[in-house]
């Protein structure tokens, strides 16, 4: 009989595939079941039929695979901040180095290139920087929860991560693992005083309630903790009331910004922002250099990953003192600073005025002159003018968003056909896209996938690539 939609099937894993369901066959198609491991022999039941694949919900492991263990936090298998908690360190990182290799391979079809060993992180757990945690008025309830009987209320303020695939339900976390201890701790704190205070949940749908957002960040080396209250009103007052209270119960606490984001848009960066105690930013520390990071600039949410990651670019890039070279979307200029020893002259390009703002700031904090930052567009502003202004590079480094670059931005890469190039990215199917495109004038050479998200199936990864002779 054929498998149709809601049947149970008993299926073996095979291995693991990208975005961390575990992979197995049911008649010759392939089939994908979530909070599976390789080895893992379970039942599951078929959510999703399509012509080349089946997409199952798991029901019950039958057999443990031997790189299954168990997670540490209760929400693992329901919570979109991990994905693989229940599989082995070791184990993560040969999948990711894996994914990385099918990605270059098969989507970039350079056969020839086979990624190095994934570089691992020394916390698996508590390694974050920066945590959001998003507010909502309709809780998620797990299974549990609805088999238990007992009458439940989904109106009602919750506090955590998104449901994967649902903008509108949130699961009210009741620990969490990823970012340092207190991160929680203030989290918590934040919802119950909303609770205790009768303070609404934003809700996205009909566009109404207060609270939006809770972003903490921190720093490892100056142990500064900043608290960034995102609202979708202006309450000044109020804010003042959480803060004294906040500050009153973690006295950690640096600095305290609110963000009033009163549009549709979901960001947490704000259309007004206010310091409401603190210098508004917190320190942190690369490499001996020191970065301003406001509460809506990116930065590195591992900061020792981030060290290997950055120390591998500089080793990819060979850098010589003579040296120009090209920092595209360079953020808040933190690669930049971490390679301005060994060169003549770094030039940044970044799209966020706020992030320049601090690029330059953290370079006269570090008393580095020989790095410039440009702000804009990457396809308006890396141009030939752009290039008569500063003169050709020898090195470019780039490390842009998800999505990979803009095909004008590859096109000037071809043509200026630098000495070396080191590509910097957190999608490793975008990047091969872009390979396959700069193969045609660069050589691939070192490949290395550096792990800044353990439990996650994320990877970023290095690419050495040398201009062919």
């Amino acid at each position: 009989m054929a498998i149709k939609k809601g049947h149970i099937v008993e299926i073996e894993i095979e291995q693991a595939a990208y975005e961390g369901k575990g992979f197995g066959k049911l008649e010759d198609r392939a089939v994908f079941v979530k909070n599976t491991a390789p080895g893992d022999t379970v039942k599951a039941r078929i959510i999703k039929k399509r012509k080349s694949y089946f997409l199952g919900d798991l029901l019950e492991v039958l057999k443990e695979g031997e790189n299954r263990i168990e997670p540490v936090c209760k929400h693992a298998s329901i919570c979109g901040g991990c994905t693989w908690q229940h599989v082995t360190y070791e184990e993560q990182l040969r999948f990711k180095r894996i994914h990385v290799r099918d990605h270059i391979q098969r989507i970039g079809g350079l056969k020839d290139v086979d990624p190095l060993p994934t570089i691992g992180g020394e916390y698996q757990l508590h390694y974050r920087n920066k945590m959001e945690y998003t507010f909502g008025d309709r809780r998620w309830f797990t299974r549990e929860e609805i088999d238990s009987g007992v009458q439940l209320n989904s109106k009602d303020v919750a506090l955590g991560m998104h449901i994967p695939g649902r903008f509108d339900r949130i699961l009210n976390l009741e620990e969490c693992y990823l970012q340092i201890p207190v991160s929680f701790k203030i989290m918590d704190f934040v919802r119950t005083y909303a609770l205790e205070h009768n303070i609404s949940a934003f809700n996205q749908v009909k566009k109404e309630g207060f609270f939006r957002n809770v972003m903490i960040r921190n720093s490892h080396y100056t142990k500064d903790l900043m608290v960034n209250l995102i609202t979708f009103a202006d309450h000044p007052e109020g804010m003042k009331h959480i803060a004294d209270a906040l500050l009153e119960a973690f006295p950690e606490i640096t600095t305290i910004v609110n963000n009033v984001n009163d549009t549709q848009s979901p960001t947490s960066e704000g259309r007004i922002e206010r310091i409401i105690y603190g210098p508004g930013y917190i320190i942190e520390k690369i490499g001996g250099y020191e970065f301003k990071i406001d509460a809506n600039t990116f930065f590195q949410t591992n900061t020792l990953q981030a060290e290997k990651l950055y120390q591998t670019a500089r080793e990819f890039a060979r850098l010589k003192p003579d040296d120009v070279v090209f920092d595209l979307y360079c953020g808040v200029g933190s690669l930049s600073l971490f390679v301005s020893d060994a060169v003549k002259k770094v030039v940044g390009i970044e799209i966020s005025p706020v992030s320049v703002k601090n690029a330059r700031e953290n370079a006269q904090i570090n008393n580095v002159d020989n790095c410039l930052f440009e702000t804009g567009d990457m396809r308006d502003v890396f141009t030939d003018t752009f290039i008569q202004k500063y003169g050709k590079p020898d090195v470019i480094i780039t490390d842009p968003p998800r999505a990979g670059m803009h095909p004008d931005v590859v096109k000037t890469l071809c043509e200026l056909a630098v000495d070396r190039l080191v590509y910097v990215s957190c999608n490793s199917a975008t990047m091969a896209r872009d390979l396959t495109q700069l193969s045609e004038v660069y050589e691939i050479g070192r490949v290395q996938p550096v792990d800044m998200f353990p439990q996650t199936y994320h990877i970023e990864t290095v690419a050495e690539l040398t201009r062919k002779v």
